[in-house]
């Protein structure tokens, strides 16, 4: 379970950075219905601004190419946090150029379009670490990517029931793979040994459990209850 820390601390990211935007959107009405309270800027503010735009863009194209390498959500996060900061800067110069320029209005305006941006990126860090505590399982294609890797090992006859799990940045998975019913219950552990260490090596999966069924044979996993079918024939 230690894996999941990452991904709870992707989700405290988002409550605050979704606090955050909550607070700059009150903030910036505050001061719509009050325009007459917003101070002029001075030039320097521009440079500031424009100096965190470079800055910002990048730290978030750094940091997202480390995140892809080690695969780490919360980098992935922290990379688009500095997105978003870099846009926030962009939409504040234009505020401040817009203050400058005697239309002191744009800077609220300005504040309530960075605000929404922060909120929703918050919204979007949390709703998905939060999916991802709950096990959410992966997407079909990669799941399909699992599912070939283990059909592809030699004595595999065939795949199904393959189900996954988040864990953190890593996958939890479930399978049943179908081998020869002929052969020794050594050579069939053996079979799904291999499986499992050519999952471990190709895709990003933190433990794999299978299930070993002789193929060409009745799946009683999934066979329905004999007293049942009976019952019914009877009804």
């Amino acid at each position: 379970g230690h894996q999941r820390f990452e991904t709870a601390a992707s989700l405290a990211l988002g409550v605050l950075l979704l606090g955050v935007g909550m607070g700059m959107l009150w903030s910036a009405f505050r001061k719509l219905e009050a325009p007459e309270s917003v101070p002029q800027v001075h030039i320097i503010a521009l440079w500031v601004a424009g100096g965190a735009l470079v800055a910002k863009e990048l730290l978030f194209r750094y940091m997202l190419t480390v995140a892809k390498r080690v695969k780490s959500s919360m980098l992935v996060a922290n990379a688009w946090h500095a997105r978003s900061d870099a846009a926030s800067s962009l939409v504040v110069g234009l505020g401040i150029v817009g203050n400058l320029m005697g239309y002191p209005i744009l800077d609220p305006i300005a504040a309530l379009i960075v605000g929404f941006m922060v909120g929703k990126m918050g919204w979007s860090f949390g709703w998905d670490a939060l999916h991802d505590l709950m096990d959410r399982s992966v997407d079909d294609a990669e799941v399909q990517a699992i599912r070939q890797t283990l059909a592809d090992t030699p004595g595999v006859a065939g795949v199904h029931d393959v189900r996954t799990r988040k864990m953190g940045d890593m996958i939890v998975v479930d399978a049943h793979i179908e081998v020869d019913a002929a052969i020794t219950v050594e050579a069939g552990h053996n079979i799904a040994v291999a499986a499992q260490r050519r999952v471990l090596q190709r895709h990003r999966v933190l433990n794999l459990m299978t299930h070993v069924d002789p193929a060409y044979r009745p799946d009683l996993d999934h066979a329905p209850d004999p007293a049942a079918v009976v019952d019914a024939l009877r009804a």
